[in-house]
């Protein structure tokens, strides 16, 4: 069918999720607190008071969205494991029975044919650490890369695909710098340690995992392409700024053995006095990986912008003098986002003209639209602002192979509507509904259509 974008056979097909978006059951079977417990459990941090207590309810349903799973018809399912089900403070004791739920949930996969890609840390981490100084401190790094190891020792031999870290920009930057994510700080140099720590704890981990004899390890970053509000000096200036924090404080240490050349312009004293780099740092995070995941919903256009913060001793690390404004003449998600598909094209591109053979074959962890969906009479939800989305980026994406960018799978976000963060339940990624009162999933248009694109795949 001409609607549907073509892709080479062998290429992997799969949804996404993330632990503490769906699971449920927080103090269920020994799992510790979590920083988004306790933030979301902070009156005036996440819209309408929601919190993840219930959420999907995944931990008791798991086997009813392993078959949403098979009649989708998907290669694999990437979800995440909650540090604090395994290791409840983070470090000590293992749960057995945090253990065995990931165990039953790998097993009921493969029993459908799908096969399992696990992500070990997807933001929850034990609220233990968290008070002993969280990513600001090089321990959580060290604590990461025990419980990494636990984990692949249990379920590596199940599972073949491994990725260290989801978004390690949302967690530095999100959760120490603006405060928007748990645990809600706003720092400056904590914030960059925060960063350095997750890129220490990402090399660890790897270590860690290719000692167990796991099959492929990767990282998932989410990477943006940024444009200059105007041709101006000072917001192509802005541009470089915005580049370094997003994208280059990542991909650079990963896949190129080196710290961004612009840290100083973006980060000031901030970055000069720091003290949290050690010696043979860059060779431990630099270590070969099997794969990248790139994470990709939106351009973002930004403009010059003069510091936020009067006091320089409270700068916080996202302070960079650039700000984001708005993408003319396009659709906007439910989020506000702009949708622009060629510049997805154009990120992938620009990734393989950096890194060119340092760049390891590509995964699409997360790609989705949040919509306002609207339940039918017949109860169906009639998604066509969705469908659209997932054709054209699969269509942009399919341009950025064709130009020589190798790019191994595609994983829609989101299998389940879930708790979207500091937003609640407020907004819907899911290309299934889920009411969050009966916890009844119903398939909307994109899934049907998510399906019926994976089928003709394969004819």
């Amino acid at each position: 069918m001409t609607d549907f974008p073509s892709f080479p056979p062998g290429f992997v097909f799969g949804a996404a999720t993330a632990s503490y978006q769906i699971e449920g059951a927080v103090q269920e079977d020994g799992r510790g607190p979590s920083i988004w417990d306790t933030y979301s459990h902070t009156p005036g941090l996440v819209a309408n008071g929601d919190t993840g207590d219930v959420a999907c309810d995944h931990y008791h349903r798991y086997p009813q969205d392993v078959a949403l799973l098979r009649e989708l018809g998907v290669d694999s399912y990437r979800f995440s494991i909650a540090w604090p089900r395994i290791v409840p403070e983070g470090t000590g004791p293992v749960n057995p029975k945090g253990l065995d739920f990931y165990s039953r949930l790998v097993d009921e996969l493969l029993a459908a044919g799908i096969e399992p890609a696990a992500t070990l840390y997807h933001w929850d981490l034990p609220q233990a650490l968290e008070d002993g100084g969280g990513w600001r401190v090089r321990e959580t790094a060290e604590r990461f890369a025990e419980y990494a190891a636990v984990v692949a020792g249990h379920l590596g031999d199940r599972v073949p695909r491994w990725i260290t870290l989801n978004e390690p920009w949302c967690s530095a930057f999100l959760g120490y710098s603006v405060g928007r994510h748990a645990p809600g700080a706003r720092e400056g140099r904590g914030a960059l340690a925060a960063a350095h720590h997750l890129l220490v704890g990402h090399g660890l981990a790897v270590r860690a995992l290719r000692a167990t004899g796991v099959r492929e390890v990767g990282v998932t970053l989410n990477l943006d392409h940024n444009l200059p509000a105007t041709d101006s000096p000072t917001d192509r200036a802005a541009v470089t700024r915005a580049d370094t924090q997003h994208n280059l404080v990542w991909t650079e240490p990963i896949l190129a053995g080196r710290y961004p050349a612009t840290e100083e312009e973006t980060w000031g004293e901030l970055i000069t006095g720091q003290d949290f780099r050690r010696d043979g740092d860059l060779e431990l995070i630099s270590q070969p990986l099997d794969f990248l995941g790139v994470n990709y919903y939106r351009p973002t256009v930004v403009a010059d912008a003069p510091y936020r913060e009067s006091d320089p001793a409270q700068r916080v690390a996202t302070d960079n003098r650039y700000a984001e404004v708005p993408m003319p003449g396009v659709r906007r998600t439910a989020m506000g986002w702009a949708v622009a598909p060629h510049t997805f094209t154009a990120l992938l591109m620009g990734l393989k003209e950096r890194y060119g053979d340092a760049l390891p074959p590509l995964h699409i962890t997360e790609n989705g639209s949040a919509e306002d969906d609207e339940v039918s009479p017949d109860g169906a939800v009639h998604d066509s602002d969705r469908v659209a989305y997932l054709r054209d980026h699969l269509t942009a994406l399919r341009t950025a192979m064709d130009a020589g960018v190798d790019v191994r799978g595609y994983y829609v976000w989101s299998l389940l509507d879930n708790f979207e963060w500091a937003f609640g339940y407020g907004k819907r990624f899911g290309i299934v509904r889920v009411d969050y009162a009966t916890q009844r999933r119903t398939p909307k248009d994109s899934y049907h259509w998510y399906r019926s694109m994976i089928a003709a795949q394969r004819r």
